[in-house]
């Protein structure tokens, strides 16, 4: 009787140890997130590619993957948008993932996803090849934040000029403010108050700043998007190997694993640690 409890101790102990090698894995992961949106939510597209209803149903195998993933991590996962096959699987789908890291944690997921299998879909039961793209980006708040602060600002008052009777050239109520990190500079001058010119420059620049801060993430929208790739045969970046061996491999990091039942299931955290551990 002693003896199985002692078992039972040391079972117990040993489960806590594993968990606890695991949080430590995770929080080394996290220490690297330095990236700007790396602690935002994140949406998920997968989309089918070349391989008819095999990939269609490959998506949906992945899409299950990745819900199994975020499950793992206290990640909320809402179905944005869903499109499915008239056969198997889907053509496409649009996950939004919320949580703390979330776009840290899948961001190297983006690219296109091999899976080599005896076809469930071919009479013959041959060996098929079907491919399936993921892109992963960031969600971003589109309530931008200006805040000025004061020690960036030039402020130059300097009598107006133009219609406005003779108040106008005996005064120093226009206004002229230099933004002095972006160079952008406003001007106001319709008015007979100083303040009220001043206050109207104030809205101008931050007019100007919240334009250039879109045009910023537009420029990274862009950028992001020009890395999408081709969802077919020779841009993969991980292979699923099914028959006539069980392998999952990704191309980048060379992280590999022959159980691909729990790859599936959504044990992937040793690839995407492998992959973040390539950019440090």
């Amino acid at each position: 009787m002693q003896e199985e409890h002692d078992e039972s101790i040391v079972k117990d102990l040993n489960n806590q140890i594993n968990q606890l090698q695991d949080d430590v894995s995770n929080l080394e992961i996290e220490s690297i997130f330095n990236q700007k949106n790396d602690t935002n939510n994140c949406f998920l597209d997968i989309n089918a590619g070349a391989g008819g209803a095999d990939s269609c149903d490959f998506s949906a195998i992945l899409m299950r993957m990745y819900h199994r993933f975020c499950d793992n991590h206290n990640f909320k996962v809402e179905i944005i948008s869903l499109i499915d096959s008239e056969e198997a699987g889907i053509r496409s789908a649009t996950l939004k993932i919320s949580g703390i890291y979330a776009y840290g944690w899948l961001k190297t997921e983006s690219g296109v996803h091999r899976l080599v299998r005896l076809s469930p879909f071919n009479a013959n039961n041959k060996r098929q090849t079907s491919f399936a793209s993921i892109w992963v980006y960031p969600e971003i708040d589109d309530d931008i934040e200006i805040e000025i602060n004061e020690k960036d600002l030039r402020i130059d008052t300097y009598r107006a000029s133009g219609a406005g009777g003779q108040h106008v050239n005996k005064t120093d109520s226009a206004v002229r403010i230099t933004h002095l990190p972006t160079n952008i500079v406003v001007q106001c001058q319709s008015d007979r108050s100083q303040i009220k010119n001043r206050s109207s420059a104030i809205k101008m620049l931050k007019s100007r700043l919240y334009e250039l801060e879109l045009k910023k993430k537009q420029d990274e929208a862009e950028k992001i998007e020009s890395g999408k790739t081709d969802n077919s045969w020779g841009h993969q970046i991980r292979s699923y190997v099914m028959h006539p061996y069980q392998m999952v491999k990704d191309l980048r990091s060379s992280h590999e694993s022959s159980n691909i039942q729990a790859v599936f299931d959504g044990e992937i955290d040793g690839f995407i640690k492998s992959n973040l551990q390539l950019k440090i």
